[in-house]
């Protein structure tokens, strides 16, 4: 119904507005009693040179759409659609495995995760997997071929401190021989380097000594640094799996560390880089009111920031990207517009390809995490924990096995952290509270898979679906519709915006709206029970597209 309001809009505005701006233009009353949805000519009034209420009348004059009327209140125009022709398309379209799909055809890079290989991941890195993966799935669900990439930070003295650490204090041990799991393991030693630094100030000089080592090439040091290595990872990816991500391609830190200087090289050539006195490489970006920026240090080696300008080139090599989007949190704000601002420098595509998906902190409600000092929440261990919560209440409400009851119980685990996590507009600093998560009831991801799973129920129970047969619909029902008739939109938005939360709260408002339908309304029995019975299932298709943008699992019972 929007599509076609649009098109004949388009139609009547030929060379004033394109499709594309009155589709975005086109909004949903506040009341019902404004039609169901209607389109503002205040923007019009200086293309045209006209009062907005006159361009409203001139178009209503001219605008026939099948089965919508429509009207004018001050510069807007009103479209009231057809009720029973409104069901009966969103039954249709939304059974269709294309509702809400677009065609974009982008290749887009993404880059998430890209964790550090001295520590378990925690729950930071669980909001950064949690956007890096709905992301992908709405930007692939809109027709982008999305390629997923890691950068595993695996070199630095923050490395050598775990190293550090066990070979002075690990006795030999292994995760096996300490029962631990393989990247907790490593982060322990972090957190005991730490510690000891404290008691021995000589630590810090020792870590980066061990760091000229690995660089010269050190055999002791690089077997260490490959075993510690790869328990880091082994874990790391034992976490993904848990998680539900995965990676299409891996890039290490230790393997582009050294390349970049050719870039530099390249803007001391055209004198977009300068060399200071001690000798020391840089670029001046006070004009973008970013200052003066070292790339290469006087010793003649790059900062962390040139190997990000190769990877993303390396990136754009390697698959030749449209776009390349970088999930990683509002700290780096400053190393992301530097980078952007040396490519626009440099006159490279990449300044216009790339854009920085810049989230906030997550804290608990006992305040901020810090690594060093060893109070991080670790991933695993709150996803046991909610786990472990979960299983309290399932084992309260259903009779099932052992085994069942640890199945669900991660599923409704997983949901409750990742919506928890998305429903939060990324940019912003959000507090995570497992015990709220968890709660069926509200705005969590549990409550969501609970309206799934109760619309699973209707259906188990009700006769197969019959061809429709659509009535005039109720209040309460047309509700529904026009919720559930919205998800393009949101999709459309939430793919605009790179917007999980777009999607999370869209969820919750379908999810209450059914669930008001399903309490005001018989639907097994009911006069009306093939029009409801396909209401029902059209909200279960749309929740379980909903649910799978954002990375979640459905549940058939719950």
């Amino acid at each position: 119904m929007k599509e076609q309001i649009a098109d004949a809009l388009a139609a009547e505005l030929r060379g004033q507005l394109d499709l594309q701006e009155i589709e975005k233009a086109i909004e949903i009353p506040p009341s019902d009693n404004l039609g169901d949805y209607a389109f503002p000519c205040f923007g019009l009034a200086k293309i045209l040179k006209k009062n907005p209420v006159q361009i409203a009348g001139q178009l209503k004059e001219k605008l026939h759409i099948d089965g919508i009327k429509v009207e004018i209140t001050g510069g807007y125009l009103n479209f009231f659609v057809d009720k029973k022709q409104l069901a009966a398309s969103t039954i249709d379209l939304s059974s269709q495995d294309t509702f809400g799909k677009r065609n974009t055809g982008q290749r887009v890079v993404i880059e998430f995760a890209s964790p550090n290989t001295n520590k378990p991941l925690h729950l930071g890195h669980l909001r950064n997997m949690s956007i890096g993966d709905s992301v992908t799935r709405i930007l692939s669900f809109c027709g982008c071929d999305v390629t997923k990439t890691s950068i595993n930070n695996d070199r630095g003295v923050h490395i050598c401190k775990s190293m550090l650490a066990y070979l002075r204090r690990g006795e030999g041990a292994t995760p096996e021989s300490a029962g631990i799991k393989s990247d907790h393991f490593v982060g322990d030693y972090y957190v005991l380097f730490n510690q000891e630094a404290v008691k021995y100030p000589s630590w810090n000089e020792d870590a980066q000594e061990m760091l000229q080592k690995w660089e010269n090439n050190d055999q002791k040091t690089l077997e260490l640094w490959r075993t510690m290595n790869r328990w880091a990872l082994d874990g790391f990816r034992e976490t993904y799996r848990l998680f539900g991500i995965s990676f299409d391609k891996e890039y290490y830190e230790s393997d582009i560390y050294k390349n970049g200087k050719e870039i530099v090289q390249e803007g001391l050539d055209k004198n977009i880089f300068s060399k200071r006195k001690d000798g020391a490489v840089v670029v001046d970006l006070e004009r973008e009111k970013l200052g003066e920026k070292v790339l290469l240090r006087p010793d003649g080696t790059s900062v962390y920031i040139v190997q990000d300008l190769f990877l993303a080139l390396l990136k754009d090599q390697d698959f030749h990207y449209d776009r390349s989007f970088y999930v990683v949190g509002n700290e780096q704000d400053y190393h992301f517009a530097v980078l952007t601002a040396i490519f626009r420098k440099l006159g490279l595509s990449a300044a216009d390809k790339m854009k920085h998906l810049s989230y906030g902190m997550v804290e608990l409600p006992e305040g901020k995490m810090k690594s060093r000092e060893g109070t991080v929440v670790d991933a695993d261990d709150l996803i046991k924990e909610t786990a472990n919560l979960a299983k309290e209440e399932v084992a309260a409400r259903y009779r099932i096995s052992e085994e069942q009851i640890e199945e669900r119980s991660l599923k409704i685990a997983l949901a409750a952290i990742k919506y928890q996590l998305l429903k939060v507009d990324i940019t912003k600093t959000m507090v995570f509270d497992p015990k709220k998560a968890i709660s069926f009831e509200g705005d969590t991801g549990p409550y969501l898979l609970y309206s799934y799973a109760r619309a699973s129920s209707i259906l188990r129970k009700a006769p197969p679906l019959q061809a429709p047969v659509i009535t005039n619909p109720e209040a309460g029902e047309i509700k529904l519709v026009k919720k559930i008739a919205f998800f393009p939109s949101a999709v459309n938005f939430a793919c605009e915006r790179l917007s999980p939360s777009v999607i999370a709260n869209y969820a919750f408002d379908l999810a209450q709206s059914f669930n008001e339908f399903y309490h005001s309304h018989q639907v097994i029995g009911s006069d009306n029970e093939n029009f409801r019975l396909h209401l029902t299932s059209s909200f279960r298709l749309t929740l379980s597209k909903c649910l799978m943008l954002l990375g979640i699992e459905t549940i058939e019972e719950m």
